[in-house]
């Protein structure tokens, strides 16, 4: 539900998945491929607000899923001890992204007005952004969508519920890729894996119902706070 409202929800069940016993490199892989119900869920509910982007769409999309095919390649390829370690800083990373982004957007607004416009009339600039924030979501995923708010925030000058649409699709064409390929890594474990599933779909259909309502100030804050904490633990 967190992920179709504002992004991060991988921050609660990538821990959750660690606490259990689970290597923290297969931990993200599980996560990957249980969440993929949700984000099909969410992309569903909110697909009206899409057809501003038909033209823009189909870059994303391609951009997308090289972008999280590439990070799951490298993820596999990573130790889990060398992995545990980038987790606290990849967090926030994302954070960072999310709770500046309204300072981020002014500057660029204030001094990269011709950039902006231009990233509006020709996709190239937002479709590399996208392509490297899905490399990193197909790497680790959580705060994905918080990497994604960040990136299309800075690009598009459209109201959050509707930039929160895009994120939700290019969402799950990262983790379709992605976990398209952690299937037959051996490193997936499907008795958390079918739990998941089945309640991240009903979380993303839920929350895909409920995005445009809330505060979007007050999103970011609560995802953030509880992003930074997760952090601490880790680094803990």
């Amino acid at each position: 539900m967190i992920n179709a409202v504002a992004g991060g929800g991988t921050l609660v069940s990538f821990p959750v998945l660690v606490a259990l016993g689970v290597p923290a490199v297969d931990a993200n892989v599980t996560n990957t491929v249980a969440l993929v119900p949700g984000y099909l869920g969410g992309a569903f509910t909110q697909r009206s607000d899409l057809a501003t982007y038909a033209t823009r769409l189909k870059w994303l999309m391609v951009a997308a899923a090289a972008g999280g095919l590439a990070g799951s390649i490298l993820l596999v390829n990573t130790s889990d001890e060398v992995f545990r370690r980038l987790v606290p800083f990849l967090i926030l990373t994302a954070c960072a992204l999310l709770g500046f982004q309204d300072q981020i957007k002014a500057w660029y607004s204030r001094y990269g007005e011709r950039e902006l416009a231009d990233s509006q009339k020709h996709p190239l600039a937002l479709s590399i952004s996208v392509f490297i924030g899905a490399i990193y979501g197909g790497y680790f995923g959580a705060g994905l969508g918080i990497m994604l708010l960040a990136i299309l925030g800075l690009a598009l000058d459209d109201p959050l519920p509707r930039i929160n649409s895009l994120k939700t699709s290019l969402s799950l064409v990262i983790n379709v890729l992605a976990a398209s390929f952690f299937v037959f890594s051996g490193r997936v474990h499907w008795s958390f894996a079918a739990i998941m599933a089945l309640a991240s779909l009903i979380g993303g259909a839920t929350g895909g119902k409920i995005a445009g309502r809330l505060n979007p100030r007050v999103m970011r804050k609560v995802v953030v706070t509880f992003g930074v904490i997760v952090a601490v633990r880790f680094f803990i």
